[in-house]
């Protein structure tokens, strides 16, 4: 039986593959200049910046699901090139607000009628969102910010996740072969994410975990949240004024320390990523604001992510490598996590990064903003087979996004000394020493073995070799089936030999050419496979070009 999910899920797929069809059309001239035929053709930066800018109003007309969908892609420089981030990451999700009447049914499915619950209730939105939206109201004499499930939104969602899951088969047809290794699993962790977003009960938890984390801290304000008035399609939480966080005048007026304000901002985050392990995923300055004793408010913890245990170790790894300027350990680092394909050409690699750092801090290190490394490695990642992890591609758009925020309280904000001394305080930078101190001493310890144990297995080797006993195993790898395409060339060579000559002996010899064109058209599809083998492309479309002059063109677009 078609389920009302699937009409919907079919009638969406239709109005998807219209709105995309003029980009579709785009990639497809890409990939062949005439559709059917034809090389592919280079496409510039300005032109993917166009591209992106259409993709942005796509996404926006598309509607909710859409929106995060883009927010997502944003956060995942594996998909998609440097340009469509750059513009990708300024969708907002902001939306104009559902009329109060539907949102009172949600309300009053969940705990009765709006009045006999609240004291007082605000039936204008102070926000609204892609998903819910929030309103203000008074609980048990307390003033409370009620965020409220938009209303039908279940049902939009689950058809527009069939309907992008539908797509996927189709947009890897117009992708290379690292993207389409990451696209595999983008419907699967999309519909995690949306689904988790859409449960505020789960928003609830997370929240009270994160607070609990900073239950003394001073300098940060997170809502207590109101479990009696909450549920699945309602979270009710304490309303927390303050000025908005890039409100830059207003903070001057206030009196607020900036610095200060940046400082705790960053030290924060680095005590949720790589202490606590859960941390709030949505930074951008409509969800941070600054109350009027300095403290920092946080808003909307819907995006809220976990790193584990290995990953929080491999980041500290990452920002001691980044302060001490150890291009290798970095780059041992991005690899161990994930980030960074292990087939990376390293001496490219070790270019980029210098040239990252080169830029950005010219003689002192400490004056480096960790983004631009981030940014080069995200361009980086765009040219390598390599899918992210979930929750590491949000760690590396929460630094971005958080830096950017410091850099508007302070523009001569320094990133790696807050983390280095934050580093230092918590003992981690020392730790870090330690480890590789004992890695180092294993690795010594190995050596020291091998000088005893390889001379005698050297000598039994060349004792065989000079008894020709010696036997060695050679196994072909042929993970582009090199070997199958040249026998295929062959055996469609060879029978297409066959066919010319039968036809020419029937012609020259029978004078019956009504049976040699029967044989020569029974050879063609043979010479028509025997053309598509040899123009068939190997391995990936792009080529990485990572020289220095290649990163001041991409700087200088």
């Amino acid at each position: 039986m078609v389920t009302l999910v699937n009409l919907r899920a079919y009638w969406r797929f239709v109005v998807v593959l219209r709105q995309f069809s003029p980009l579709i059309v785009a990639y497809w001239r890409d990939s062949r200049r005439y559709f059917l035929f034809g090389g592919s053709r280079e496409v510039d930066a300005e032109t993917q910046r166009e591209r992106a800018a259409v993709l942005l109003d796509i996404l926006l007309t598309l509607g909710p699901t859409f929106i995060k969908l883009g927010q997502i892609l944003s956060t995942r420089p594996d998909i998609l090139p440097p340009a469509y981030i750059e513009v990708l990451e300024g969708l907002q999700d902001d939306v104009p607000p559902a009329p109060w009447e539907e949102s009172k049914v949600v309300l009053e499915e969940e705990f009765g009628p709006v009045d006999d619950t609240f004291d007082d209730f605000d039936r204008d939105p102070i926000s609204g969102a892609s998903l819910g939206q929030v309103y203000t109201a008074e609980y048990e004499g307390n003033p409370v910010a009620v965020k409220v499930r938009r209303p039908g939104i279940e049902s939009l969602v689950e058809a527009d996740l069939r309907t992008i899951r539908w797509s996927i088969p189709l947009v890897k047809r117009f992708t290379g072969a690292g993207r389409s290794f990451s696209l595999e699993n983008l419907a699967d962790e999309f519909a995690k994410t949306i689904r988790e977003e859409m449960d505020y009960e789960r928003e609830r938890t997370m929240l009270e975990e994160i607070r609990g984390n900073f239950g003394d801290e001073d300098r940060i304000r997170i809502p207590e949240t109101y479990e009696s008035v909450s549920g699945p399609r309602v979270l009710t939480m304490e309303y927390v004024p303050g000025t908005k966080i890039s409100d830059i005048d207003a903070l001057d007026e206030a009196g607020h320390d900036r610095t200060q304000i940046a400082e705790t901002l960053q030290e924060v985050y680095l005590q949720m990523i790589i202490e606590d392990g859960v941390f709030h995923a949505d930074p951008h300055p409509g969800n941070l604001a600054v109350a009027d004793d300095g403290a920092v408010i946080f808003y909307d913890f819907g995006m809220a992510g976990r790193v584990d245990p290995f990953v929080q170790e491999k980041i500290v790894e990452f920002y001691v490598a980044v302060a001490r300027q150890d291009i290798d350990a970095i780059l041992d680092t991005l690899i161990s996590m994930g980030t960074l394909s292990p087939e990376a050409d390293r001496e490219v690699m070790g270019n980029v990064m210098e040239l990252a750092i080169a830029d950005a801090s010219g003689e002192d290190i400490e004056q480096y903003q960790v983004n631009q490394i981030i940014e080069q490695v995200e361009s980086t990642i765009y040219e390598f087979p390599l899918r992210l992890p979930p929750n590491l591609a949000l760690v590396l758009r929460v630094a971005t996004v958080v830096e950017g925020v410091c850099v508007t309280l302070d523009p001569e904000f320094d990133f790696i000394s807050t983390a280095t001394d934050y580093l230092r305080e918590e003992g981690y930078y020392e730790q870090t020493a330690r480890d590789l101190a004992e890695d180092a001493g294993r690795q010594v310890q190995k050596t020291t073995e091998a000088l005893f144990t390889v001379p005698p297995k050297a000598d039994e080797f060349l004792d065989r070799a000079n008894r020709d006993d010696l036997t060695v195993n050679v196994v072909l790898e042929d993970d582009t089936n090199v070997l199958e395409k040249l026998a295929m060339r062959i055996a469609y060579s060879v029978l297409l030999a066959v066919g010319v000559l039968s036809a020419t002996i029937l012609y020259s010899f029978a004078d019956n050419w009504r049976l040699a064109l029967v044989v020569l058209a029974l050879a063609a599809p043979l010479a028509i496979a025997l053309y598509r083998s040899f123009r068939k492309k190997r391995g990936l479309r792009t080529t990485p070009q990572f020289t220095r002059q290649g990163m001041k063109n991409q700087r200088d677009d």
